[in-house]
């Protein structure tokens, strides 16, 4: 016969178990959602980039996609959340890319080498949507609705690049000569310089970044 503390037992269950049918639903409705927002965040990102931001609207870039204006509006508060949406995705998958770089890197030289060119090539394939960004952050000093995505994407980019410094410092079995918002600045303005060159027909633009950054990385420390 069972005893008193094995039926307290059998009552008992795991936190998941005991979450509601209407909210797994909320839940899953919710991730659907995100899903989706993410599917027509993508899909639009070149439109987005061609057109940058003071030439945009809903409708204009549902006219650019196969996506009707209804349905962007309705995944959508306004331009200002698709645009925004769209920046934060593309540059959380830029950053994994440097990520994965970093993880891999086992040798100082290779992870020098391998970090400039990663910044040349995406100079090249990644044009527009680094305009966009660019766009996006010097509209965050006009228009405050933007401040704070602009905010989180500046901290996770510069999060990325110290990730950078702090491996091939510990590659080269030395420190950072600099901390990680001056890491930042240093690599950030090297890439503005060529990005805008490039996007003015400079083409050899990508070839000067990859030597720049090249050059820059060992004097970030000791």
């Amino acid at each position: 016969m069972p005893s008193a503390s094995d039926a307290a037992a059998s009552r008992e269950s795991p936190a998941a178990s005991r979450e509601s049918p209407a909210g797994n639903a909320a839940k899953r409705r919710a991730d659907k959602i995100a899903g989706r927002r993410d599917e027509l965040a993508r899909a639009t990102l070149r439109t987005l980039a061609e057109l940058g931001y003071a030439r945009t609207s809903l409708r204009e870039i549902a006219a650019n996609s196969e996506y009707s204006h209804g349905v962007l509006h309705y995944y959508f508060i306004d331009k200002v959340d698709l645009i925004s949406h769209c920046v934060r995705l593309y540059k959380t998958e830029c950053v994994a890319r440097y990520d994965d770089l970093v993880a891999g890197a086992s040798e100082a030289g290779a992870l020098r080498s391998g970090f400039a060119e990663r910044l040349a090539q995406t100079l090249v394939d990644d044009n527009e949507m680094h305009r966009l960004w660019y766009d996006l952050r010097s509209q965050s000093m006009f228009e405050q609705v933007f401040a704070p995505d602009v905010q989180a994407i500046d901290t996770n980019l510069e999060q990325m690049i110290w990730r950078v410094v702090e491996r091939y410092a510990e590659l080269s079995h030395s420190m950072p000569t600099v901390d990680a918002r001056t890491a930042y600045a240093a690599l950030d303005g090297l890439f503005v310089q060529a990005l805008v060159r490039y996007s003015h027909g400079t083409a050899d633009a990508p070839h000067r970044l990859r030597e720049q950054a090249f050059e820059l990385l060992p004097r970030l420390i000791a």
